[in-house]
Formats: C-alpha cells, structure tokens, sequence
C-alpha cells in the first residue's frame, strides 16, 4: 500500500499540535482526578468532627449529639461532638471556617454565631455569610415569656401595665447579651412601646436559676429550655413568640394573638461546613441529616422536648441565613444593642 504524505502549512501543524498537546493533558489530568473523585464519592472515611462552639449540657450540644449518633448510622461512620466555648460561639465557628472544606470538620450552632454575633461583636474572625456552605436547620423552637414565682402578670396586657408604670425598672433575664432570648425581649419592647431592664447571664442555666428563685421578674427563654419548669409550674408562660401555638403548649397565647405584632422569633440549630465542600459531600451529608431528624423515634424526642422539626434544603438554610442576618442586623442597629 502507497503512503500517503500529508503537507500542512505551518500554522495548521502548529494548531495540531497543540490540539494534541491539549488532549494528552486533558488525559493526564482526568487520570490524576480520579484518586479525589474516588475519595470525594466514598466520604466518609474516618471520623468526622462536630464543633458545636458552646459548653457541653446546652441545648445545641443535646441537639447535636443525638444528630452526630443519627448520621453516624446513616452513613457508618463515627462523628464526634468537640466542644468550643467562647466569644458567644465565634471561637468555634472561626475554627471551622478555617478547617479544609474537605467534610471532615463540620460546625453546629445556635443562630448566634450564624445572624446575631457578626452584627454584634467587632473582630469576627469570618463572614457568615461567604465562609460557610449552608447544611440545614434541622430544628427550631419558639421563645416563651414567662414570668418568676413572685411575679402577679398573669397576661401580656399585665406585663405591658407593669412595664409602662415602672419604665426601665422590670428586670428580663437572658442566656447572655445577643442572644435569642435578650433579642426577644428587645423586639417586645421595640413593638409595644416600652423599656424593660435587661439582666444578662453567662448562660441559659444562671438565668433560670434566678428566675425561679424571683431574683429577677420576666424572661423569654427557649420553650425546650423551661418545659419542665412549666409542667411543674414551678414558672408561669405568658405568650409564644411563634407563628402558632406551641404544642407542648396548646394553652399559651402567640404575641401576635393577643395584640403584639411582628415579634415572632424562633430560635433555631443550623447545620454548616467550611466554603468549598464537594458537592457530592454536601448531598450526602444532607440527605443524612434530613433522614435523621425526620426519623419519626428522633423527631417525637424532639417535639417532646418543645423543639419543631425544620430538616431543610442546603439551598432554603443559605436563603433562610441570609434573611436572618438581614432581620437581626436592623434590631441590633436601631436597637443601638451591644455585646458589653
């Protein structure tokens, strides 16, 4: 068989050779991805770490380690809870933002260090809003007035009486400056024309434990928190900051029912990961979790405890955090509310 000879102008076999060149290392590089490919579609592989940016016994950290003991069974792999107090939670979440976005370092949290503390405290060492990939909110509760032993109000309307007659001088303990239940209680008075005195604590526990003894008079304290302390009527609720009625409490008026509108707060447990998780990694991890907290043994422990399943999307926890930041950001700001 003749061979043929091919004649091509300089610049047709420079453009073939780079068209060669090109697919060689198209080759190479599909080949060296295949190793991270592989471990991005087996993950996981080891243990898998939890940051949860408050001290052991809270209600975040009860809250994530019955989903750390979920996932662990969804996808047959330890995940462990490693504890991170400090600064209201951004200690923690800093650590993790700074962790590689590889699944292996995860962060669960209050709204605290996700809404409330980025407007709050100068010096975040992140941007909750660019730093983390949005996992999911597996649970909120509504906040619940409640008022101390020693306390007569028995209705909304009282406890805007008492405040109106002795202004800045009724005292609403809270788990600490910025927290969902101080927020609570400046939306109440932003909406209802008045001022309260606000007691900080270092902690939901302190602040309960003053409560009950009527070293202070009102608080609006997680539902799941008091819950045991309402059924013994050991304190008395007064109204739900939600949407509807809580149904641990199917008794208890909303503030918007009985006349305070635009006060609805919840506070809520969200799911997050270093930017840059694998999207296959991000799948898995929240098809997992949402498995997890719509199991229906672990959703009826959590509604027992006056907690709400929310188990969403990636995409609605990004949407719901970005509307969140937005809300507190303005209270914080027309409230002038600081962290001292």
């Amino acid at each position: 068989m003749k061979k043929i000879a091919l004649a091509f102008s300089p610049q047709t076999a420079n453009r073939l050779r780079a068209a060669t060149l090109a697919a060689v290392c198209a080759t190479a590089g599909f080949a060296a991805s295949a190793p991270a490919l592989a471990q991005t579609t087996d993950w996981p592989t080891k243990n898998v770490t939890i940051v949860v940016p408050f001290p052991p016994g809270g209600s975040t950290d009860a809250v994530g380690r019955v989903m750390a003991q979920g996932l662990q069974t969804q996808l047959g792999q330890t995940f462990l809870i490693d504890n991170r107090p400090g600064a209201t939670g951004t200690i923690g979440a800093a650590s993790v933002k700074r962790a590689a976005p590889d699944g292996y370092t995860l962060l669960f949290a209050s709204l605290g260090p996700f809404v409330i503390s980025p407007h709050l405290i100068k010096g975040v060492a992140y941007d909750a809003t660019k730093d983390f990939d949005y996992i999911s909110v597996p649970v909120q509760a509504p906040n619940v007035l409640v008022a101390s032993p020693k306390q007569t109000a028995q209705t909304v309307a009282d406890v805007i009486a008492e405040l109106k007659k002795r202004p800045g001088a009724v005292s609403f303990a809270s788990s600490g400056n910025g927290s969902s239940d101080h927020l609570s209680a400046e939306l109440f008075w932003q909406q209802t024309g008045t001022q309260g005195l606000h007691v900080p604590y270092k902690g939901g526990g302190p602040a309960v434990n003053d409560l009950l003894g009527s070293q202070v008079d009102f608080s609006f304290q997680n539902v799941n928190t008091v819950i045991a302390h309402l059924r013994a009527k050991s304190l008395r609720p007064i109204a739900v900051t939600g949407h509807t009625r809580s149904p641990v409490l199917p008794d208890v008026p909303t503030l918007a029912e009985v006349g305070v509108q635009g006060a609805e707060i919840y506070s809520w447990q969200g799911f997050a990961a270093p930017k840059g998780l694998p999207p296959a990694v991000l799948k898995k991890i929240s098809d997992a979790t949402i498995a997890t907290f719509r199991d229906p043994a672990i959703a009826k422990r959590m509604t027992d405890q006056g907690l709400e399943i929310v188990a969403n999307t990636p995409e609605e926890m990004t949407a719901f955090q970005s509307k969140e930041s937005a809300r507190w950001k303005q209270l914080i700001e027309t409230r002038k509310i600081t962290a001292d």
